[in-house]
């Protein structure tokens, strides 16, 4: 796998993000409370699913894939957040800006394991844009 850094950037990104969807899932405040709270369990469900999925890509590759917190902090380009009580609107906000730099992150990955032949890191990634690109879709759907 060549391009197994641009590969654990991805790694941490999924895993701080993650941490990140919690927050946001545990603090997320207004009306739709309930109803992103629920929505938000699902993504980072899927987020912990891919994390798994990408490491486990890694290590089949013949290569380590980051394992560690302190680099998933530094590497990472998730932002954090702390720990305040956030409306619903900033979460909605937040969530497509992270939905669409995961999806640009996934396409970069594709686009270089094609030009590999890693057809399995390619396919993966494919699945991992179709459901960011989604997501997309149903949270723009929600602001018009």
């Amino acid at each position: 796998m060549k391009n197994v850094a641009q590969v654990n950037q991805y790694l941490a990104d999924l895993s701080v993000w993650n941490v990140k969807l919690h927050n946001l899932h545990f603090n997320v405040v207004g009306p739709q409370f309930k109803s992103i709270h629920e929505y938000l369990e699902s993504v980072y469900d899927v987020a912990f699913d891919y994390f798994d999925a990408v490491a486990e890509a890694v290590k089949m590759a013949g290569q380590f894939p980051l394992v560690n917190s302190k680099e998933y902090a530094a590497l990472s380009k998730i932002e954090e957040l702390g720990q305040v009580d956030i409306p619903q609107a900033q979460v909605i906000e937040i969530l497509l800006n992270d939905f669409k730099y995961m999806k640009d992150q996934a396409l970069a990955i594709r686009s270089a394991a094609s030009e590999e032949d890693h057809f399995a890191l390619s396919n993966m990634m494919e699945d991992h844009v179709e459901y960011y690109v989604k997501q997309i879709w149903f949270i723009e759907s929600m602001l018009k």
